[in-house]
């Protein structure tokens, strides 16, 4: 089993209780070093003593992030970050995101419009490649992970960039969840529910797209007049189940709905197409396809 450790709070209670319930002989940790703050090798240097301490292998492993990726410093990071678990973690990786992690995600997907997969935030357990990724902690409060700490003694990092607002993140945590909470005191917790009720409706929603599918389904492609007989929504459910299932990127909402309303009205000899990062959704003969590649 890995751990992700960056030396903040919550990684290392995740570790150490990894560790006190008798789990130490089966663990590595991971420290990424993104080399973004000044403060990068201090991190290092204590993520690596803090391993030494409880007896548990460490790799630590320097990246470089895409900062021109166009996607932004925390998700170019999150990225590099992502890529090296899939390359060292075992066979489970286990993350210290907590309950007010999940809050914030819930609210970030919200407001920039996500759909049911978007709005049930971060699942407690998903497949990460060949791995299993685990979240122990996301149901468990920030104060609690800290009331551990303090009384088991432990010390931990503190990176300054968690306190500039003006990263979107931040702002949601220092600004609009505390203003939120004010007015709402149970808003963290009624946010983090309300992600697993999401979670609930993806899920049956995937079990209706995969009902479809089979029916609709003519090898890889799907038969257009299986297609033409679902209402739009369905449709729509059914080809973002499709591209996830490829592993393909979902477009945004207004391109799929036009895509979609394209395949249900479109005269027969027009071949209606979505042009997309991973390849091509086109109606060919009288089937839609998935065309890898550009």
């Amino acid at each position: 089993m890995s751990v992700g450790l960056s030396g903040g709070c919550d990684s290392v209670v995740l570790l150490h209780v990894l560790c006190a319930l008798g789990l130490i002989d089966r663990l590595q940790a991971i420290h990424v070093h993104h080399g973004l703050s000044p403060n990068a090798d201090a991190w290092a240097n204590f993520c690596t003593d803090y391993c030494r301490r409880l007896g548990v292998p460490l790799v630590l492993r320097p990246v470089v992030v895409d900062t021109d990726s166009g996607s932004g410093l925390e998700a170019a990071a999150r990225a590099a970050r992502y890529q090296v678990f899939a390359e060292v973690a075992g066979d489970i990786l286990l993350l210290a995101h907590h309950r007010g992690d999940q809050a914030e995600t819930v609210l970030f997907n919200l407001l920039r419009g996500a759909g049911v997969t978007g709005a049930a935030g971060m699942p407690l357990e998903r497949r990460f490649g060949e791995k299993r990724l685990l979240r122990p902690l996301l149901g468990v409060a920030r104060g609690e992970i800290e009331a551990y700490a303090r009384q088991a003694g432990l010390d931990w990092v503190e990176d300054e960039s968690n306190r500039d607002i003006g990263l979107t993140r931040n702002y949601l945590r220092h600004e609009a969840l505390i203003a939120l909470g004010q007015r709402f005191p149970a808003a963290e917790a009624a946010l983090a529910q309300a992600a697993g009720h999401f979670a609930e409706a993806g899920a049956l929603l995937d079990e209706l797209a995969a009902l479809d599918w089979q029916w609709a389904s003519d090898g890889d492609d799907a038969a257009m007049s299986a297609l033409r007989q679902l209402s739009l929504p369905r449709l729509k459910n059914l080809l973002r189940y499709r591209l996830r299932a490829l592993g393909w990127k979902v477009p945004v909402a207004s391109r799929l709905e036009e895509f979609a309303h394209q395949l249900l009205t479109a005269a027969p000899d027009r071949h209606p197409e979505l042009q997309l990062p991973d390849g091509r959704m086109v109606v060919a003969q009288r089937c839609l396809r998935w065309c890898p590649g550009k």
